[in-house]
């Protein structure tokens, strides 16, 4: 065999390998958001995917690997927003419902996955590292949203408890889902809410 027909070959088989290795990635991904990671095991992902189970653990050798895959693959599908530019508005109350705004359209349109791996998340040690990218994600939504505000002290502490129950997920959920607000009404009074916190006395 020519070494250019070498090369040529060993593209090709590279080429199938990732085609294999991404097909893997989105059957999991698939099956996270409908069954849940708790209820998907590798015989089911093989089974989406086409392929046999041998080939899933040629590719991903253990759950912590998949996970990440499968967690990297979301995100890159399902960018949650970026709240840099929320730190450009000035004015704290109107930064606050852009924030929540951009955050419970995204809640609105990833909400199986959301629900599927809060629900799961105690159950599956693999999730832990994915899980503790986003708990720093919203560390980071929360301190753009606080970030200005006038209040200082315990006010500062209440306002900042309030931005982190109104970016949690199951407070959008319980609000919209058990309560029948829609998300205009539900920034509405989340950031009533914050308002309130920050002026609260004991």
């Amino acid at each position: 065999m020519s070494n250019e027909r070498r090369k040529y070959t060993m593209r090709r088989r590279a080429e199938k390998e990732q085609q294999t290795r991404q097909r893997i990635t989105e059957a999991a991904v698939k099956l996270h958001g409908t069954i849940g990671p708790a209820r998907t095991t590798i015989s089911a992902v093989a089974s989406e995917a086409g392929v046999q189970r041998a080939t899933v653990y040629r590719h991903f050798p253990d759950e912590a690997t998949l996970f990440a895959a499968c967690s990297g693959h979301w995100a890159a599908t399902h960018p949650p927003p970026d709240p840099t530019p929320w730190r450009t508005i000035r004015d704290p109350a109107a930064r606050l419902k852009r924030g929540l705004f951009e955050l419970y359209a995204f809640y609105r349109e990833t909400e199986a996955m959301l629900e599927n791996v809060t629900r799961d998340r105690p159950l599956v040690p693999a999730m832990e590292k994915p899980a503790a990218i986003m708990r720093a994600y919203f560390e980071a939504v929360a301190e753009a949203l606080v970030a200005g505000r006038p209040e200082r002290g315990d006010a500062r502490r209440r306002a900042r408890a309030a931005v982190g129950h109104a970016v949690s997920f199951p407070t959008w959920q319980s609000l919209v889902r058990e309560h029948g607000l829609d998300d205009a009404e539900a920034v509405a009074m989340m950031a009533a809410m914050v308002e309130a916190a920050g002026r609260a006395r004991r």
